[in-house]
């Protein structure tokens, strides 16, 4: 587990699972080419470069960190990749509901697989209000149709994050949602956030009483882009926690 995060909507990371690819955007490319550095390094996290690994010695970790956190699962990877075995993945989550003072934050690009095992070998997990299950949301045509597998879940707390935003992705279906979360591409070669598109979700946000987190406008220098929109830091948990 990793305290002190970089990540502005988590205190901490945990990763019972390591390296396993998220999508080909540029944070992405650049990960994986600090991870290739390492391959062949005995003990390094990263001795197997970026390939898909599990890391059992690591799922207890939750248990021995009592002061409660916000915790995002598998931060540099995905649950749901289809390399990660169902067995494993209840192992997962058994023990964030044995570690309930924590509260969970899962996300995933494997929709599909995710409604199928809330809906499967984990529904005893799905009404846990310490687990939030979460999608991501790019653009319209890969990222806003993972939005209806999640809705379709049985989950006690749903949210999105919708980052990178890449283009407009329009008038969003937010039934059922507690969090949005968005943010800019970063790294060489990002690509450009518009005001416009992240106005536009936070209106729907507030319309629909949903509660909204902008995290950055990203780019080559993310730090200097800073995070405040419209004069504000908006970074709002409040309707998440309320579940």
């Amino acid at each position: 587990m990793s305290l002190g995060t970089s990540i502005e909507w988590t205190d901490a990371t945990w990763n019972p699972c390591a390296a396993v690819a998220r999508s080909a955007l540029a944070a992405e490319l650049l990960c994986r080419a600090l991870a290739e550095r390492f391959r062949g390094i005995p003990g390094h996290p990263f001795e197997q470069g970026f390939d898909i690994r599990l890391v059992p010695e690591k799922l207890a970790e939750p248990l021995k960190w009592k002061e409660p956190r916000m915790v995002f699962v598998n931060s540099m990877s995905d649950l749901f990749h289809h390399k990660v075995p169902d067995e494993y993945i209840l192992q997962v989550v058994r023990v964030m509901l044995l570690a309930r003072w924590h509260t969970f934050q899962i996300l995933t690009k494997r929709a599909d697989r995710m409604k199928r095992m809330l809906r499967g070998s984990l529904k005893f997990a799905s009404g846990a209000k310490n687990i939030w299950w979460g999608v991501s949301v790019e653009n319209k045509r890969d990222g806003v149709p993972r939005i209806a597998h999640l809705q379709s879940a049985p989950a006690a707390v749903r949210f999105l994050s919708i980052e990178p935003l890449l283009e407009d992705v329009g008038t969003l279906d937010l039934t059922g949602i507690a969090w949005v979360i968005v943010g800019g591409e970063s790294g060489p070669h990002s690509r450009p956030l518009k005001a416009e598109w992240v106005r536009s979700i936070r209106e729907q946000c507030e319309d629909s009483g949903i509660a909204f987190f902008f995290k950055q406008w990203g780019g080559t220098r993310k730090k200097i882009a800073g995070r405040i929109l419209d004069g504000k830091t908006t970074a709002s948990f409040q309707n998440a926690m309320n579940c």
